[in-house]
């Protein structure tokens, strides 16, 4: 990643989550606010980008299509968007749970564009919110924030933390996050992207800060993605996809050794939901071109 820029991975995930809440019906995740993150020429620029990936996805369909709404719409629903959105509503139906039974505490690592602060205020207003990004990506995030509100959410704290550099229980504990009381942490979109000793390491953080009932939840990918005669089409595009935009993929687990992990750090894993049960949980019955992707899996574990 390029320290000095907002990832363009986090961007695409707001764009996704836009597009999806403005074309899509039923919604897997409704981003209602996601739109307004971004100014109508960066909508038409990412609509175009976005289409034009259909000659790396599928380039036989793309030789097909002439209609760059078409080509738009099949990237999007077959190639690119499950993923967020699945996770997406993954982890907010865990969070409504812990908010129900007192939880005051928020965590998201790996922010990007995610509107929760803004979108969700019959739940905002008993939690404070802890927004953990890169500092490039976060300053990016808080102008676009500022052009829909202008004043943030008292009880939304951005805290920027360069991995590479911070120290995260620091920077939370500096922001303010009490770790005597439980917490929800999300972390999704990132584990792909990082050195499974970052990944590790981030979780014994976690821990760390974690008092007894808080929560986790973030999504993976199976190892099996990135052993080439196991890898189907999709993947490949998306790794070449990846590394191309210098966000390439690096990590994926094996679902029991990953229970193994998280138990070593004090997680007992109350979710580990493969494809098949995030498809029937979250698309079985739609009827269009959303599916689970095949390799991407969503876990939710608790602190003992």
């Amino acid at each position: 990643m390029n320290n000095n820029r907002a990832s363009i991975t986090a961007i695409m995930c707001g764009y996704t989550r836009a597009y999806h809440a403005t074309h899509d019906s039923p919604r897997i995740f409704d981003d209602f606010i996601a739109a307004q993150l971004y100014a109508p020429e960066e909508i038409g620029f990412f609509d175009h980008a976005m289409a034009g990936l259909l000659n790396v996805f599928d380039p036989e369909t793309a030789a097909t299509i002439s209609d760059e709404t078409e080509a738009l719409r099949l990237v999007m629903q077959v190639h690119n968007s499950s993923i967020i959105l699945g996770r997406a509503r993954f982890t907010e139906d865990c969070l409504e749970g812990y908010i129900s039974k007192g939880l005051t505490q928020y965590v998201i690592l790996g922010a990007g564009m995610d509107t929760f602060s803004l979108r969700r205020p019959e739940l905002t207003g008993q939690l404070e919110i802890f927004e953990v990004d890169h500092p490039a990506t976060q300053a990016n995030k808080r102008e676009r924030l500022l052009k829909i509100s202008p004043e943030l959410p008292s009880n939304l704290h951005l805290v920027p933390v360069n991995f590479e550099k911070d120290d995260l229980k620091t920077a939370l504990l500096q922001a303010g996050f009490d770790s005597s009381r439980p917490a929800f942490f999300s972390w999704l979109g990132v584990t792909y992207y990082l050195e499974r000793q970052a990944i590790e390491n981030t979780l014994q953080t976690i821990a760390s800060l974690s008092s007894p009932g808080s929560a986790l939840v973030f999504d993976y990918s199976h190892e099996d993605v990135f052993k080439p005669e196991k890898g189907n089409r999709r993947t490949k595009a998306t790794q070449e996809i990846t590394r191309q935009s210098g966000e390439p993929l690096k990590t994926g687990f094996d679902p029991a050794k990953l229970e193994v992990l998280l138990h070593q750090f004090g997680f007992q894993t109350r979710e580990n939901l493969p494809p098949e049960e995030i498809e029937k949980r979250y698309f079985s019955h739609r009827d269009d071109l959303y599916h689970a992707f095949e390799n991407s899996y969503f876990i939710h574990a608790v602190a003992e």
